[in-house]
């Protein structure tokens, strides 16, 4: 049996591809520092944010290695922290976090789990964002540890092949708890997004779920390296107020 480790497997995408794996009959291993019921998937209680304190993830390093036996086929780096704020209000704190949650766990992750993901010539998947390459305003941290991920991205898949590819998937808007909560009482403008992207819709979960799900199988074989945007073509699309008569 194949074993997939998905972090921020409580939140909207990550439970969509813990679900996913676990339907193509993974061995699925979720961790996430929010506890999320009960699942037919192991879900370890962890924040991944605290990866570069070795001391402190000790025990969570060696229950994967446990669960794993030998062998890790997928590492599917979902978690992140998104600061939202003006350049004048961000601190030292939001930038630790977002950094280390966006950017740092993933290469703290891979090089942990490095000997198992070669064994099984596994797949690193990124999940990094639209904000790697387009963003707006408030969202300086975020995109920037974003845009970081992409290329750590390459340059892993670079130094890491043959033995293990490295893709990253940038998603726009998905229709997650957590974006809904953020247009909590201002549902027409959540419509109003949705209007604003070529295929008239954001996302689902489910469908960046495939999309890892395809990075990390044998039908990507010959990728790595590589950026796929799942953002409904909004990253196409030119915000220009000026109209030409």
């Amino acid at each position: 049996m194949k074993t997939v480790l998905v972090t921020g497997a409580a939140g909207g995408i990550g439970q969509a591809v813990c679900e996913l794996f676990h339907e193509i009959g993974y061995h699925v291993i979720g961790v996430d520092r929010k506890r999320n019921g009960s699942v037919p998937y192991r879900l370890l209680h962890h924040d991944i944010g605290l990866c570069h304190e070795n001391g402190r993830c000790e025990t969570f390093y060696r229950e994967v290695e446990d669960l794993c036996e030998g062998e890790l086929h997928a590492l599917v780096n979902n978690a992140a922290a998104q600061v939202v704020k003006p350049v004048e209000e961000l601190t030292r704190s939001d930038w630790d976090i977002t950094l280390q949650t966006n950017l740092l766990a993933p290469f703290w992750l891979t090089r942990r789990f490095l000997p198992l993901l070669r064994r099984a010539r596994g797949s690193v998947v990124n999940m990094a964002s639209i904000h790697a390459n387009v963003t707006k305003s408030e969202f300086v941290a975020y995109a920037t540890s974003k845009g970081a991920l992409i290329s750590l991205t390459r340059a892993m898949a670079v130094e890491l092949a043959p033995d293990v590819r490295v893709n990253a998937i940038l998603p726009a808007a998905t229709d997650t708890p957590m974006l809904r909560a953020g247009f909590e009482g201002s549902e027409e403008k959540m419509e109003q997004l949705g209007a604003y992207h070529p295929l008239g819709r954001i996302a689902e979960a489910s469908e960046v779920a495939r999309v890892a799900r395809f990075l990390a199988s044998d039908e990507a074989s010959f990728i790595t390296g590589s950026t796929l945007s799942v953002d409904g073509g909004i990253g196409a699309v030119l915000h220009d107020p000026v109209v030409a008569r």
